[in-house]
């Protein structure tokens, strides 16, 4: 998988992390049904936030990284060609 796949991919990854975690917070939060199931629905909820973190902070480190070392090698290239 080239670099600007795996980007985009990671990019989207974040975005389905961040749709659960709001997800998760408004079903806790503000969600009737969710009260009326007691200990399932708290678990619905906080399923749904879990599985946000498990999607977005991790996919937001390694992206982080792999565009930190992209600007450094484009940087490198660009002081090759200047020399």
């Amino acid at each position: 998988m080239d670099q600007d796949r795996l980007i985009k991919v990671l990019k989207i990854s974040i975005i389905i992390g961040l749709f659960l975690l709001a997800l998760g917070i408004y079903l806790h939060l503000f969600s009737e049904k969710m009260q009326e199931l007691g200990v399932t629905g708290i678990m619905i909820s906080a399923s749904c936030i879990a599985v946000g973190f498990i999607f977005s902070l991790p996919t937001k480190i390694y992206l982080t990284i792999l565009l930190m070392r992209r600007e450094n090698e484009e940087r490198l290239d660009s002081n090759n060609k200047r020399r």
